[in-house]
Formats: structure tokens, C-alpha cells, sequence
């Protein structure tokens, strides 16, 4: 009688420890990201060559005061001898990781983030595109001045003439820039090819 009453006892425990270690496994999922409180979008175009913390940070302070969401859109230049839509898998390999890197440094803010992926024969052509395709508020973009990832002056200039709203314009810093692995990528999510562009007529540069 006293040994069944041992195992009975023992059972319960066991099947109390599973409850407890599921329970908590429950506690430690990730929370699910942010939702936006307004409807303000601040528009963060980047490209292949690195991402700039200064004018990241800026973008996501800025989505926070706003309480709105931050939209970094990765610019992937299409060479000519391509169609528009062809698959980019290189392209795709640098931007998956660099978004991944956005979401996470976002998380920390707790500013939802909204990733896309816009396609054109030159940056500004990209950029033409965004700004054809999304609603926002602000643009944050990072200048090269030839040290720091960023957009040149003339890809400036041209967004300041040309895109509504307001236009932040940071300088990157050269002695910081955020480590985003380029080379392939081993998640099953990040195997995806790009996204076709949205059907619209491809314009001058």
C-alpha cells in the first residue's frame, strides 16, 4: 500500500513540474510586436551597402513620439538586361537580414515596423516607386559623404525636390554602422525570393 502510495505522489509531481515548465515556457514566448496607436508612417528607404544607426535611431524615435509605424524600404536596382520582376536571390540574401536587423533595433523602441522591398533600374527609380506606392508622413534617409552607407547628394537633392512631406537628411556616422551578415542566409523565411513589384508603369530615372 505504501509503495502505490509513492508512485501516486511521484506521478503527481512529475505531472506537476511539466505543468510548471509549460507554463512558463508560455511566459517566455516573445510578445507580439507593437501595434500602431496612430496612423503617422515614417518612410525609411535604405540599400544594400549597410544601414546607418544615427539614421535609423532618428526614424524610430521619431515613430515613437508619433506612436506610429515605421516602414524601411529596401531599394534593389534591377539592371537593364532583366525584367523588373526577375528574381534577385542576392538581393534577397542582403535585405532579408538587413530587415531582421531593423524589426529587432525596432522591438527595443517598441515601434511596429511594416518591411518592404521596392524595385527600380537606379536608386532614385526605387525611390520614384516608393514614393508613388506608399502613405507616410516623414522620410528618413541616411547621405553618403563617402565613409557611411547612405544615398549621394543627388538622390538628395532629387528627394528633397520631388517627395512630399517632411524630409529628415542625417549625415552616418562613419565609426558606427550595424553588423548585418550578407552572405547566405540559413532560415527557412529568408529562402523567399523577393516580392514582385507592384503592377505600375516603370518610369524615367
Amino acid at each position: 500500500m505504501n509503495v502505490v502510495l509513492v508512485i501516486v505522489i511521484v506521478v503527481l509531481a512529475i505531472f506537476v513540474v511539466i505543468l510548471a515548465v509549460a507554463a512558463r515556457r508560455g511566459r517566455d514566448r516573445s510578445a507580439p510586436p507593437p501595434q500602431p496607436t496612430s496612423e503617422a508612417r515614417i518612410l525609411f528607404p535604405f540599400v544594400a551597402h549597410g544601414l546607418a544607426p544615427r539614421a535609423l535611431d532618428a526614424a524610430l524615435r521619431l515613430a515613437r513620439a508619433d506612436q506610429g509605424t515605421l516602414v524601411p524600404v529596401f531599394l534593389a536596382r534591377v539592371g537593364l538586361h532583366l525584367p523588373l520582376d526577375a528574381p534577385l536571390p542576392r538581393q534577397s540574401q542582403i535585405a532579408l537580414p538587413m530587415q531582421e536587423a531593423i524589426e529587432q533595433r525596432a522591438s527595443a523602441y517598441g515601434v511596429p515596423v511594416q518591411s518592404r522591398i521596392e524595385r527600380g533600374r537606379s536608386y532614385r527609380h526605387a525611390l520614384r516607386q516608393t514614393l508613388e506606392h506608399e502613405q507616410f508622413e516623414r522620410i528618413v534617409i541616411a547621405a553618403a559623404d563617402g565613409r557611411g552607407p547612405g544615398f549621394d547628394a543627388d538622390d538628395v537633392a532629387w528627394l528633397l525636390t520631388h517627395a512630399p512631406g517632411e524630409i529628415v537628411v542625417l549625415r552616418p556616422d562613419p565609426t558606427r554602422e550595424l553588423g548585418i551578415p550578407v552572405g547566405p542566409v540559413r532560415a527557412i523565411r529568408r529562402r523567399r525570393a523577393m516580392v514582385p513589384p507592384r503592377r505600375s508603369q516603370a518610369q524615367g530615372h
